[in-house]
């Protein structure tokens, strides 16, 4: 029986918060032949070396929004992977926003193009914007996770205020990412047909919200991350909600340096 797998390796699986036991959001799925990092927060770099995988190994990365910790270990990251001599050529996608300011941070911190032993480019993630990964496909999903700061302070600091979800799919397989979001209807477009896996954060919506909303939706397995301190000490009270409001569904909670694997069998497909 040949079988088909998606591996994610969870690198980071805390909130915003400094966290003593996690690192903050960073995973990456093993997909279809390709590897794609979505976020790079601290301390990646660390969490990357440790895991043993090759410089090389990301294909694609993927900046949800710009809080740090979905951002804050990208220089680190960087810095390691010129000072490893990176070859292959690197393609970062991300909130149009950054882009110079990333850029230039990159300059005043002397990782210059020029410097580099790869190539290393960076675009602007748009909503419904589907990029080709090899035989995957990403697509970016605008949520409301920034609509507060925008409501609250764009007169003064007029800027976008993207922040994106994102759905993975290849051949049989549909797999979403929420990073953070700022209410659950943020999910209807990734839960509108069956998902593999849903990787779900939980600090910005309450456990009763989420389950409520995801308890009969097609959906085979649900990670959850990204869980504030409180529930993040209370994961027995948690697990025992999910299990009461989600029947039918599979799920479990996230912890650093934990590999997901999920088969599919190709007969089936």
């Amino acid at each position: 029986m040949q079988m088909d797998k998606l591996v994610l390796k969870c690198f980071g699986v805390g909130d915003g918060w400094p966290c003593a036991d996690r690192g903050h959001s960073s995973y990456l799925y093993q997909l279809a032949g390709s590897a794609v990092l979505i976020d790079c927060g601290e301390s990646l770099s660390h969490s990357l070396k440790a895991s043993g995988l090759s410089p090389d190994k990301i294909d694609q990365i993927f900046i949800s929004h710009f809080h740090f910790d979905h951002i804050g270990g990208f220089f680190m990251l960087m810095q390691g992977l010129w000072l490893e001599k990176r070859r292959k050529e690197l393609l970062v996608h991300m909130p149009g926003d950054g882009l110079a300011p990333i850029r230039q941070l990159l300059n005043v911190a002397c990782l210059f193009d020029s410097l580099l032993q790869f190539s290393f480019r960076m675009k602007a993630l748009c909503h419904g914007q589907s990029v080709a990964v090899g035989d995957l496909t990403v697509t970016a999903l605008a949520n409301t996770h920034l609509e507060g700061f925008r409501k609250s302070f764009q007169h003064d600091y007029p800027q976008q205020y993207e922040a994106f979800s994102f759905l993975l799919e290849a051949s049989g397989w549909r797999v979403g990412h929420t990073a953070d979001i700022g209410a659950v209807e943020d999910l209807v477009p990734l839960v509108e047909r069956p998902l593999d896996l849903l990787v779900c954060e939980l600090a910005h919506v309450t456990p009763e919200d989420l389950f409520g909303f995801l308890r009969d939706k097609p959906i085979k397995r649900l990670l959850l991350t990204h869980l504030n301190d409180r529930l993040w000490k209370e994961q027995g009270t948690v697990a025992e909600l999910a299990r009461r409001m989600m029947p039918g569904i599979d799920f479990s909670i996230a912890r650093d340096g934990e590999e997901i694997v999920v088969e599919h069998d190709l007969q089936m497909l």
